[in-house]
């Protein structure tokens, strides 16, 4: 019996060595190339930028009243006065559209106009006054 099992097992042993061995390729992703795609340059007309001109008043024209600016230049009219703003006690207006400076004059309620004469300034400049009325 020793040479049935000896047999049985050298003949399953050479079935083992014979049977083929299935090698499994791994398949590589295909990779799709695409050229990036740049944005579309935006064509811009930089214009100028017009400097900021300030108009500061710094007076106290009592609780309740508003200051405003008349003159001409930048949007200002010598029919109609534009409302100041109030910031921390002084009055301020501020525009971009003045090109070739202001010319004006502080009044209070759009009534009663500052003594003196008219106040300039240049465009894109800083005016800073203690109006008195």
């Amino acid at each position: 019996m020793a040479t049935k099992k000896a047999a049985k097992k050298a003949v399953k042993k050479a079935v083992k060595q014979e049977a083929p061995v299935k090698k499994t390729v791994a398949k590589k992703a295909v990779v799709k190339k695409t050229a990036a795609k740049k944005p579309a340059a935006k064509k811009t007309v930089k214009k100028a930028a017009t400097p900021l001109t300030t108009v500061i008043a710094k007076v106290d024209i009592g609780w309740g009243n508003n200051l405003c600016i008349r003159g001409e230049g930048g949007g200002l009219s010598w029919d109609k006065g534009l409302l100041m703003d109030c910031v921390d006690g002084d009055w301020t207006w501020s525009t971009a559209s003045a090109t070739d400076g202001l010319v004006f004059k502080f009044i209070i309620n759009d009534e009663t106009w500052a003594e003196g004469e008219d106040l300039t300034v240049a465009a894109g400049g800083t005016s800073v006054s203690s109006p008195t009325f």
